[in-house]
């Protein structure tokens, strides 16, 4: 069967199966619809919130502000509608937003005529706008105006049609109950078939008020920065208390030369706070130099410290320096310092007190100015009493203690971490999403990170690569494992809150389950048979199976590709 006749034979998503991405949480009193948490708001609210828009800067720049607030909705609402479809026609993919928009609340979209030719380009839409949630506002509040009303839905409709054709389209509202036509009409096409679509580019992109409250704002900063000293610290990034206690003592100590131990857990970034430390004291141009003592064999750990001298050992072909020369006016970074050997502690300790060392197989002495900066994520007082590193070499380094808080106490400081990760990834993959999804930020905070920044850095990279280009990054992209909460309600398919379907029965040797376990046994050979069942029954339509199995097309794409499983 060919692709075309595929597309024949499905059908576009209809509102029972929208219906099924409303989830309604009983647990924290949250409503999300597919991975975006949404919010049940009076209308009056709405309205009032319009009028003092309208009143505080003026009906053009309000209608600006709504139709941006529109156009990014429709973008969320474009992605939704693709995942659930997947590969049908584009016709069928734009009357899924209709039923979207029902679903939704907003308004009845009745076709009036819809050409789509993506391969010359060609758009045209005329659509009827029944019950328009604008326009109401309009009639029965706001009073007629003197142009068309539905401003949101306006950008929202330009937005949704742009990210599912991939070219620029622009919707305008012909006729417009809200200033007393009888109907709301709206008529798309490409954005350069209007002769105005420059001044409808202004509305979706810009906003000068805005951009005017920005340019004040990063006016105060930069004289807030020069009359307080700035809080960061080179590359960190935080906001909270915690993070900014770290910044305070890690800047007071650079403006010396005492040694500083950092602790703290694994990849609560210690070497970047070292690094931080270096770059704002006076030793900034000169060499900074990061060893990790654990990654060093024991016998060879004086080498690379201090130097060798040749023939001093078996493998010692030639002299070299070691790192604390390579680090002389500079910085030198001893991260898990607690791992060195009994013989490199009492060299370091030498170092620290004379500003001297020997190269192993060497008997002269050579100065050197190094600015030691230890981390650990061991208690070294702990190491002391078990006689696993030198009291002395302790109290020489526990001079300047600074205690990295983890990540799980500073929850402030995920949103801007994983913005930083993001962009840094999208660069690196050369991908543009949009973003995590409200269920995927959610996640981040409820996560407790044993792995501290590292593992939120290595989480932000895979969602990334999972993720399709100019889509959301998913919970379950970040979180492979993650389980839907039990306790959420749907809708059924009369409109009334119901509980989630529960899974059978398990009593019984009839149960499903228990056939599965004992005639398949694994759990990889259950995922395989379901999702070959599912491609079986959607005659190898990949996003067909997916709407069969109740989750996203890449997810399933992944899964077969992960099982072998051939796609004819």
């Amino acid at each position: 069967m060919n692709i075309a006749t595929k597309h024949l034979n499905i059908k576009h998503p209809d509102i029972k199966q929208l219906s099924k991405q409303v989830r309604f949480q009983n647990n924290d009193g949250t409503v999300w619809f597919g991975e975006q948490r949404m919010l049940l708001m009076q209308m009056a609210s709405l309205t009032n919130f319009r009028k003092e828009q309208i009143l505080t800067v003026g009906l053009e720049r309000a209608k600006g502000f709504f139709m941006r607030l529109g156009y990014s909705l429709g973008q969320k609402d474009a992605e939704l509608v693709k995942r659930l479809a997947g590969d049908i026609k584009p016709e069928e993919l734009f009357r899924t937003g209709f039923q979207l928009d029902s679903l939704k609340g907003s308004v009845k979209v009745e076709e009036l005529r819809l050409e789509i030719d993506p391969e010359n380009k060609h758009f045209y839409a005329l659509l009827n706008m029944h019950d328009s949630y604008e326009a109401e506002m309009f009639i029965s509040e706001l009073g007629l105006t003197d142009g068309p009303a539905c401003w949101a839905l306006v950008g929202h409709t330009s937005s949704f049609a742009s990210a599912l054709l991939g070219q620029e389209i622009i919707f305008k509202e012909t006729h417009c109950r809200g200033c007393g036509d009888h109907q709301c009409l709206f008529e798309g096409k490409p954005a350069t078939e209007w002769e105005d679509y420059q001044t409808y580019r202004n509305y979706f992109k810009t906003a000068p008020i805005i951009e005017e409250l920005y340019d004040l704002q990063n006016q105060v900063t930069e004289l807030r920065h020069k009359v307080d000293d700035n809080p960061g610290l080179g590359n960190l990034i935080g906001k909270s208390a915690g993070f900014q206690q770290v910044c305070k003592l890690a800047k007071k100590a650079a403006t010396g030369k005492v040694s500083v131990l950092l602790l703290g857990e694994t990849g609560v970034g210690k070497e970047l706070v070292a690094k931080g430390i270096h770059d704002n004291s006076s030793r900034s141009a000169q060499p900074f130099i990061a060893v990790n003592c654990a990654a060093i064999p024991a016998d060879l750990i004086e080498a690379e410290l201090f130097g060798v001298e040749k023939g001093a050992f078996t493998g010692a072909s030639h002299t070299r320096e070691g790192r604390f020369e390579r680090a002389h006016l500079g910085t030198i970074f001893l991260d898990e310092v607690i791992e060195l050997s009994p013989r490199a502690q009492a060299a370091l300790l030498r170092v620290l007190q004379e500003g001297e060392l020997e190269r192993v197989g060497d008997y002269r002495t050579r100065k050197v100015d190094v600015r030691v900066i230890a981390a650990t994520n061991e208690s070294l007082s702990e190491a002391v009493k078990a006689g696993r590193f030198r009291a002395d070499l302790y109290y020489r380094l526990n001079v300047y203690p600074v205690d990295i808080p983890p990540l799980r106490q500073r929850r402030e400081d995920i949103s801007m971490l994983t913005a930083h990760f993001l962009q840094k990834y999208e660069a690196i993959y050369c991908k543009r999403t949009l973003g995590l999804s409200d269920l995927a930020t959610k996640a981040l905070l409820s996560y407790d990170w044993p792995g501290n920044v590292r593992e939120l850095e290595n989480i932000i990279e895979r969602g990334l690569i999972l993720a399709e280009d100019g889509e959301s990054i998913d919970a379950e992209y970040l979180f492979p494992s993650l389980l839907q909460d039990s306790s959420s309600q749907v809708l059924s398919r009369s409109g009334e809150l119901i509980d989630s379907p529960s899974l059978p029965s398990q009593n019984g040797e009839t149960s499903w389950t228990q056939q599965a376990i004992e005639q398949l046994g694994s759990m990889e050979k259950i995922e395989e048979a379901l999702v070959r069942y599912a491609m079986s029954k959607a005659e190898n339509n990949v996003a067909e199976a997916a709407r069969l199995l109740d989750i996203t097309r890449p997810t399933l794409a992944y899964r077969l590709k992960k099982l072998n499983i051939e796609v004819e």
